[in-house]
């Protein structure tokens, strides 16, 4: 089923329905289907900055970075780990929130096609990379949104994948099925440390996230996955750069050393979460 029939109004809650190239609401609120196929559903009111999310640039060095292989050792890690519950599903209703320019998406949806039907959403606050994600696969249904607000029906979800995100668990909690998987990938203590030393005078101490637990959720699985890459041009270890957060919080000097590089050896280290969500009740 596709989500664009699923969909809620982000101002009122509302079922939206489809009618050619836009989705309304009983209220009148209309949004227009892009001619790419996603949708936005991010409306002005509730945007923080005019242009909010990655950047038309950040998106395009992803995008460019990703697809020379170096992070597909990490979606191998997840499709090898995904739980058997959702391995005995023949569709598996699959939510990627925050999905950027949709790479990974792509990937676990191509590793999985053989055995499984995958109904796939992927929502990003950033338009730029919603607008990449959609022309780049049409068995996805990508919306413009915020993970403080999704907006789709309740238990509307099977597995819902925050890589790198900002998880929202209330609302992951809300869209998910009983007894659905959530599946968080974060980056652990060493994660581009080789990098992170030349950036940095000094690297801070690491924290364990969500060492407390989330509430109506439960930790079955979690995974520890490292592995070794190299880059070996300068282009690529600026792209690298790009679209991590350190663009914007290292020094001019750290980056102007990063980017004067032509070959790095870094470490990948990669924490996956897989958490079942808990109770019997629907959660509203």
């Amino acid at each position: 089923m596709s989500a664009l029939e699923q969909l809620c109004c982000p101002l009122d809650q509302l079922p939206l329905t489809r009618h050619e190239r836009s989705l309304t609401c009983a209220n009148g609120h209309a949004y227009d289907i892009a001619k790419t196929g996603y949708v936005n559903l991010l409306p002005v009111q509730k945007k923080h900055s005019k242009d909010p999310g990655d950047s038309k640039e950040m998106v395009s060095a992803r995008r460019d970075f990703l697809a020379n292989g170096y992070y597909d050792p990490i979606i191998n890690a997840i499709v090898t780990s995904v739980p058997e519950t959702l391995q005995q599903l023949d569709t598996i209703r699959l939510f990627d929130a925050g999905c950027g320019e949709g790479h990974y998406l792509r990937q676990i949806i191509e590793r999985l096609a053989a055995s499984h039907v995958i109904d796939a959403v992927g929502l990003d606050i950033s338009k730029w990379a919603i607008t990449d994600a959609s022309k780049r696969s049409k068995r996805i249904d990508w919306i413009v949104g915020s993970n403080a607000h999704v907006p789709v029906a309740k238990q509307r979800f099977d597995w819902v994948m925050c890589a790198f995100g900002f998880p929202v668990f209330s609302e992951f909690a809300r869209i998910l099925a009983n007894q659905g998987w959530l599946l968080l990938v974060e980056s652990g203590a060493d994660h581009l440390i080789e990098l992170r030393q030349i950036l940095y005078p000094e690297i801070k101490p690491y924290r364990v996230t969500h060492s407390e637990g989330i509430e109506g959720f439960v930790l079955q699985h979690e995974i520890d996955h490292r592995f070794s890459f190299s880059i070996t041009n300068a282009d690529d270890i600026g792209r690298l750069l790009a679209m991590t957060p350190h663009i914007h919080k290292a020094s001019y000097e750290g980056k102007q050393a990063a980017l004067a590089l032509q070959k790095i050896d870094l470490t990948a280290d990669i924490k996956l979460r897989w958490y079942q969500k808990q109770g019997k009740n629907n959660v509203e």
